[in-house]
């Protein structure tokens, strides 16, 4: 498993437009072969922004690798510039990518 993260510090009074524009857009990641989940996440408050991660489950990182080389990434992200009209970002996203070394399920031990 690979699991995809991107951070976003979102300055305040900006947090309801960023949350719209991700409600809002086509991800064409459903049909992607490999992809299992997606969260967007909210985070802590700190004095400027509040922080967020988007999170992406991934059945392997080839998976994940793919679908960042194909054309329904392309289209994904072919708007992701005009979000910065209507959200006030601190910095840009920050990429975070981890292969699973152990997973549990409910009733699951680790061994």
């Amino acid at each position: 498993m690979f699991i995809a993260t991107n951070r976003f510090k979102v300055k305040h009074g900006s947090e309801a437009a960023f949350e719209t524009v991700w409600r809002e857009r086509d991800t064409y990641i459903s049909a992607v072969p490999g992809f299992v989940a997606f969260d967007l996440c909210r985070g802590p408050e700190k004095e400027e922004y509040t922080l967020y991660i988007s999170h992406t489950v991934w059945a392997a990182k080839a998976d994940f690798e793919a679908w960042t080389k194909s054309e329904a990434f392309r289209l994904a992200h072919r708007n992701a510039g005009a979000s910065t009209n209507t959200v006030n970002y601190i910095g840009g996203p920050e990429f975070e990518g981890f292969e699973s070394v152990l997973t549990l399920t409910p009733g699951e031990k680790a061994a």
